[in-house]
């Protein structure tokens, strides 16, 4: 088979794969109707007590179209959503200022408005957990002066300026310009392979036990505007592998300017990936060198057998491609990718 009709069977299979692990088009629209119910009847409960939401925008993975329907845990998929809803407050006194304060009202108004509903609460927010695996993170932000931006608070005490608008225009817009690229990648769902791929290596982690959405988010986005995207996302992937484990290893500074200008080169932790909006939040702080040396190792490895995959597939040699596809994203690729090589 010519290379370019085997590189094409890799890619339908990795774009079976993504929309197995995406949601689909008619729960989007329940879950967009399902959100807008929820912001309406905690929002009503909110009034009825006194307290000014000034706004709920959309936010997160959903909003950004980067979501997993299913995550891998250990070595099973399992089903499950997570859907942010901020509720952006005005406060009227010091009290309604602390989110000790705060988050026990949200609960209460969780509580009230779905009185049949698991409900759980975590540091920053109050989680509405229903019956078909889908939970609704009500979080509280604060209102500032610029509508575009908020005030998220931490048990601690933290304040951390951000913006929801923000965050969604900074994929959205990378999203949009991946259509106008030569190929057939589209930016959100190489985040959507590379989260899963996350979840994957996260369960035989040595020391690296959690990387967050968001940081698979800006380490996608560097690459993009770094190296764009090839033909299919077999090629993007290994390509971005590659380059993502040289920053790692390298702990080049990673930033952007969509919002304000580069930040000054910075010291004092083992590497800085700085937030688009804040640039003075480093997603990766707390992470130390054994840490950073192990997410090198992770994606060096995984762009390795991404290229023998690839290799395989020009060879004709499917099912030996299949196998190094299992490899990087885990077994449930065999049984939900469109081929059982």
């Amino acid at each position: 088979m010519p290379s370019s009709l085997a590189r094409g069977d890799l890619h339908r299979r990795l774009s079976t794969f993504v929309e197995w692990v995406a949601t689909e088009a008619a729960r989007e629209d329940d879950l967009r109707a399902r959100a807008r119910n929820i912001r309406e009847a905690v929002g009503g409960k909110a009034s009825a007590d006194n307290l000014t939401i000034r706004s709920t925008p959309s936010s997160g993975s959903f909003a950004t179209r980067t979501g997993l329907r299913r995550h891998m845990r250990g070595e099973s998929e399992v089903e499950g959503q997570d859907v942010d809803l901020p509720f952006v407050v005005s406060p009227k006194t010091q009290e309604e200022e602390q989110l000790a304060v705060l988050l026990p009202r949200f609960e209460k108004y969780a509580r009230e408005a779905y009185p049949d509903t698991a409900q759980e609460t975590t540091k920053s927010s109050v989680k509405l957990k229903f019956s078909d695996k889908v939970n609704f993170d009500l979080v509280p932000l604060f209102a500032t002066p610029d509508p575009e931006r908020q005030l998220l608070v931490r048990s601690d005490g933290e304040r951390r300026e951000t913006s929801v608008q923000k965050h969604v225009d900074f994929v959205k817009t990378r999203t949009v310009e991946s259509n106008d690229q030569a190929g057939r990648v589209k930016f959100n769902e190489m985040v959507r392979l590379l989260k899963w791929w996350r979840c994957f290596r996260q369960a035989s982690a040595r020391s690296l036990t959690e990387v967050p959405s968001f940081l698979v988010n800006l380490l996608a986005a560097y690459a993009f505007d770094h190296r764009g995207v090839q033909e299919t996302y077999g090629e993007t992937l290994a390509d971005w592998l590659g380059f993502l484990a040289r920053a790692a290893r390298k702990r080049t500074q990673i930033f952007f300017t969509d919002f304000a200008p580069a930040p000054t080169p910075s010291v004092g932790a083992t590497w800085f990936v700085h937030d688009p909006v804040n640039a003075a939040n480093n997603v990766v702080e707390k992470w130390t060198g054994l840490m950073c040396d192990e997410f090198a190792d992770w994606m060096e490895e995984s762009r390795d057998t991404m290229y023998d995959v690839l290799a395989a597939f020009d060879d004709d040699r499917d099912g030996d491609g299949m196998d190094g596809l299992v490899l990087i994203f885990g077994t449930p690729f065999r049984h939900h990718s469109g081929g059982k090589s």
